[in-house]
């Protein structure tokens, strides 16, 4: 059902307080009026994105809710020109579902990330990493976390990874869109970073090995076209930064 396109009839509008479990709805929900086949039976769905009661309401799936104390799955469906994160979910259906009997499943997703580099007396080399679950060879990146912006992210998560501190370079930011199992529309934001730590400590859960670089066999290492795209102009930005600098 991500990513699909429902109608929802509305039963419960948003303030209106529930008589079974005493809970005024933040949310306007109700029941799906036309969707399309779904194996799995849907309790109900949450409307996301809209402020005020409505009646019925046409939208996308943007999250599946499967809450095993209740044995129910919900919907969450939201404006098509909006796209909602879990960490946007999580706490708009949190007055319903929450807790380690709840799983949610998200449609559109949001990583950060950065290409890092180092400078020494045997030249600039890019840094790679190979994630034990996609075994390709990339850039640090990670998922957007409540409360952060994406350079918080991005810093965030190349520490975590790689256990490398770093400096984010003003101006670049390359963003890559991409499907992933042709359910998750997903987007990943790339900065470009200079580190002076020289120790290289990977997070051995996530992480299967790294490699630094020059960058032409960086560049030959990629695994995927659309990085090595955001690795030529990476190198493309430095160099115009270092022929400003003469």
């Amino acid at each position: 059902m991500l990513g699909k396109i429902v109608r929802v009839r509305v039963t419960k509008p948003l303030g209106r307080l529930d008589g079974e479990t005493g809970v005024r709805f933040p949310l306007n929900f109700g029941v799906l009026e036309s969707a399309p086949p779904s194996r799995v039976p849907v309790a109900g769905a949450y409307i996301l994105g809209v402020n005020h009661p409505v009646r019925r309401f046409d939208g996308r799936v943007v999250a599946t809710v499967r809450d095993k104390r209740e044995n129910a799955v919900y919907l969450v469906v939201s404006p098509k020109s909006k796209r909602y994160i879990i960490q946007d979910i999580r706490p708009a259906v949190a007055f319903r579902h929450k807790g380690k009997g709840v799983k949610i499943e998200c449609f559109y997703e949001r990583s950060c990330g950065a290409v890092v580099f180092r400078d020494s007396a045997d030249g600039r080399r890019f840094l790679l990493i190979k994630n034990k679950r996609s075994t390709h060879w990339g850039f640090p990146k990670g998922h957007v976390e409540a409360g952060e912006t994406d350079e918080q992210t991005a810093v965030r998560e190349v520490l975590e990874e790689t256990g490398l501190h770093i400096r984010l370079l003003d101006g670049f930011c390359e963003k890559s869109t991409y499907t992933i199992q042709g359910r998750i529309d997903k987007t990943v934001l790339i900065f470009l970073a200079t580190t002076t730590d020289t120790k290289t400590v990977i997070q051995e859960s996530e992480i299967e090995d790294y490699l630094w670089l020059e960058y032409d066999r960086c560049l030959a290492t990629l695994n995927y076209e659309n990085d090595k795209a955001i690795l030529k102009k990476a190198q493309a930005y430095l160099c115009a930064a270092a022929q400003e600098a003469r």
